[in-house]
Order: structure tokens, then sequence, then C-alpha cells
């Protein structure tokens, strides 16, 4: 059995208990395959997708690609979960100590009951990472379900899902950097690629977040500073090389 049939059988056994489901949809490539596996199976599909900064153009750009290409779904945006952290504790902008932190079980929860929806498909893979690999592990028993969150793609690559989306004529998502993941995020990577091809959005986040300019600005010069002395040490332990060289002599 190949990982698509894999997937596929592990989809079916939600779809015989329900003919709805939600799906968290990232826009990446994990969430796109997962989206493309289960649209044909399911009468409602009900997709959320998390956001930092509401309405930036690139995003909405693909939010208006998916929408397209799967005409049946319902599209819901809902702030991250990662948002209550940034918010409380004054990363990017004022700390406010009542903010409630919360954890994507809770955003699950959440959608759950808004949209009267018990199972739940998201992306992630073993591949992703050790503790992803941990906690994927513990489902294998149950078909990688657990308390309605259901895992097709566990077991799956990167060389697969590039695979299948090769084969599916899916497009690539918006690329930040040649890091594996591909979301968008309060990073470096990010914001230097919206530099260069969304600057308004980039505006946008910084309205949002005051303090973002500065934070990713002192990223960079701190960067930069590391380069300039790691260069300046490999060009004297060069020149101290040199220098045995002639003593050999």
């Amino acid at each position: 059995m190949n990982k698509v049939e894999q997937a596929s059988q592990y989809i079916d056994l939600i779809r015989v208990k329900s003919n709805e489901a939600l799906l968290f949809l990232s826009l990446g490539k994990d969430s796109l395959v997962l989206l493309d596996l289960i649209y044909p199976k399911f009468d409602r599909i009900v997709c959320v997708f998390m956001y930092f900064v509401k309405k930036l153009e690139h995003i909405n750009r693909w939010i208006g690609w998916t929408k397209v290409k799967y005409p049946k779904i319902e599209f819901v945006q809902v702030p991250h979960w990662n948002l209550t952290y940034i918010l409380r504790g004054g990363m990017y902008c004022v700390p406010n100590p009542k903010v409630k932190l919360l954890k994507l079980a809770d955003v699950v929860k959440a959608m759950q009951l808004t949209y009267g929806l018990y199972y739940t498909f998201l992306g992630m893979k073993k591949a992703d990472g050790m503790n992803r690999r941990l906690m994927l592990k513990g489902y294998e028993v149950n078909d990688y379900e657990n308390n309605g969150m259901v895992y097709p793609l566990a077991d799956w690559t990167q060389k697969d899902i590039l695979a299948y989306m090769r084969q599916h004529n899916l497009p690539e998502p918006v690329r930040y950097s040649l890091k594996a993941s591909s979301g968008v995020g309060f990073n470096l990577d990010c914001m230097l690629w919206m530099e260069k091809n969304y600057p308004q959005d980039l505006q946008r986040i910084y309205k949002t977040f005051p303090m973002a300019e500065r934070v990713l600005w002192s990223i960079i010069i701190n960067k930069n500073n590391r380069r300039k002395a790691e260069s300046e040490e490999n060009q004297l332990m060069i020149l101290q090389s040199k220098d045995t060289d002639y003593l050999v002599l």
C-alpha cells in the first residue's frame, strides 16, 4: 500500500462516521495536499485558517485560489493561538497580562463547537520533527485519530508531499525561505520575503505590531555583526597560518 492509499484509508474510516469535517488549512504544502485528498470524500468541509495579521495581500491571493479550486469549502479565519503568547508577553507590542494563553487544541475545540463538527483534519507529519514524531506515534494504534483530530499524512515525508503535488498539478505555496516550513509568521525570513515581494503586507504588519520593525532590524544588525566578526576571525587565522608557513621555511 502506497502513501496515498494509506492516507485515503484513514480518511475513509472517518467518512463512514461523518460526511462533514473541519480542516486546519495553513495554506502550506501539507495542508493543501490534505485538502486535495479529503475534498472529493466529504459533503461539507470547513477550512480554518489561523492568521497573525489579517488581510495580507499575498495570503488573500492564495485564499482566493483555494476557493476557486475547491468551491464547496467554507473558509473561515481565526487568530492564531500563538498570538496569545505574543500579546501577553509583549513581543512586538505592549504586553497585556490579561490575555489568556491558548493552545492549538483550544482553537480546535472552539471550531468544533462553533460549527457543530467533530472530526478535524490536520496535516502534521512525523517527519516534521521529534515532538511531532512522538505525538503521532502514540496515535498509530487508533489509525492516527485522537479525540476527533485526524492525521492522515502522519507517515508522509516531504518527498511524498512534493511528489503528490507534481502528480496532481498543485502549485507550490509561498516559500519564504529554503527551510522546510512555509507558514507565515514573525521571523526574519518572512519579513525579508515580504519586504522584497509584498512591501504593503510588511507595512500592515508594522502597523498592527509597531515594535516588530525595530526588533527585526536589530536581528539583522546582530547577524551582520556576527558575520563581520567571523570574517575578521577567518582572515586573522589565514594570516597566522601564513606566518607559520614562513617560520617552517
